[in-house]
């Protein structure tokens, strides 16, 4: 006779709370990541319940998956709500924490102290190491932890240099979110949205000094020379740099008229947008994950993006598209031509392969799953026998450089 253990619980927490005080419906249309990766975990065989911060307290369930809000995060609360929260969280009997964030120091101190044998899972989102007077706190507050998840491994590297990471740590290496765009049409959606250009280049992202918007149209106009039906489409949202784009490309002849700045967009037409695209640009010097490109390799959009480790884990080091070192324009307009070159819907076939293989909601789910069994079954004293090949790869102490 087979005695099967029961499903993992695992409580995911978001301590941070929305500054504009939205009520969770709204949440959770405001943070699909909030829900996607839930319910990635959940469709993979595991109980989850989401604990998220929120001026208003609700609960209710969704897709299999228990949502539970209520005030408990980094905005200060009333001993009550304080109270009710440590309530909760006793009443779920959670078998793992999967916490959103580093910066959560007291509130993680604060659940090793109501539920020691509990084991905590951290998930970066693009943080940085505090200033040195903060970090005692940070350091107390991540060496309660089981383990830390980025979606690259080398991302640990500024904490461990700062003294954050013990050599120790099990780091695992998890994408922040999925999606639910699919490759469609492309003629339809060129129809749809009016998107020209031969090769028709998208970018979706802020204009700002991360993002890098200057060193990608130095770029798109040296490749203009060789591409001359080449055209750039821009969605962006906060753009502090709005000013010195215009100026750019107003001073260069190779991109006045070739430049389409389209700002804000809603994002359901994002979805036709790069459908009806060739390539996805980024420059960003530095990203926690990368929702657009995430976005961009769901529908088979081949990316042209930097070789920031968040970006060489998601394209798989480049197995798909073509990454470039950050701020090197004549590298981002040799990339260009090289993937103009291949464009075809063979190659968007290729992107969508690698999406489905690593990216999407079963992918995320495979990986969320292997985590927090390798998680408990170290607390066990256990070993995984054979993890899955590609499903949240733990890498052990040496992925952590000495300080």
């Amino acid at each position: 006779m087979t005695i099967r253990r029961p499903l993992p619980h695992v409580v995911q927490i978001g301590f941070f709370s929305d500054p504009a005080g939205r009520p969770p419906t709204q949440l959770l249309n405001a943070w699909p990541t909030l829900v996607d990766v839930a319910e990635a975990a959940s469709a993979s065989g595991i109980r989850v319940s989401v604990v998220q911060a929120c001026s208003h307290s609700e609960r209710f369930e969704r897709n299999g998956v228990d949502y539970r809000f209520l005030p408990c995060g980094d905005v200060p609360a009333p001993k009550q709500a304080t109270a009710r929260f440590q309530e909760l969280l006793r009443d779920l009997r959670p078998d793992v924490f999967h916490v959103h964030g580093l910066g959560f120091s007291r509130h993680v101190l604060s659940l090793t102290a109501l539920e020691a044998n509990v084991p905590i899972i951290l998930q970066d989102h693009a943080s940085r190491p505090p200033r040195i007077w903060r970090r005692r706190r940070v350091r107390r507050g991540m060496s309660v932890a089981a383990g830390i998840a980025f979606c690259a491994s080398d991302q640990a590297r500024p904490f461990a240099e700062a003294g954050l990471i013990d050599p120790s740590m099990s780091l695992y290496e998890i994408p922040e979110s999925t999606s639910r765009f699919s490759p469609g049409n492309r003629t339809e959606a060129r129809r749809i949205t009016g998107i020209e250009g031969d090769p028709a280049i998208l970018w979706v992202g802020h204009l700002d000094a991360n993002k890098d918007p200057l060193t990608i149209l130095a770029g798109v106009s040296a490749a203009a020379r060789r591409l001359p039906n080449l055209r750039l489409h821009c969605c962006f949202g906060d753009a502090p740099l709005l000013q010195a784009v215009k100026d750019r490309i107003a001073a260069d002849p190779q991109l006045n008229g070739r430049v389409s700045l389209l700002g804000r967009v809603p994002h359901e037409r994002i979805e036709l947008l790069m459908r009806a695209s060739d390539m996805f640009v980024l420059g960003s010097h530095r990203e926690g994950s990368g929702y657009s490109l995430i976005e961009a390799l769901a529908c088979g959009l081949p990316p042209v993006v930097t070789a920031i480790p968040s970006f060489r884990s998601l394209t798989g080091g480049g197995a798909v598209g073509r990454l470039w070192p950050c701020g090197d324009h004549h590298a981002l307009c040799e990339a260009l031509h090289s993937i103009a070159r291949s464009l075809g819907s063979a190659m968007r076939d290729t992107v969508r392969a690698h999406f489905n293989r690593e990216l999407s909601f079963a992918a995320l789910g495979l990986k969320l799953a292997a985590m927090y069994e390798d998680v408990l079954a170290r607390g066990r004293g256990q070993t995984l026998s054979d993890p899955p090949p590609s499903a949240g790869q733990r890498r052990e102490n040496q992925s952590i450089p000495n300080t």
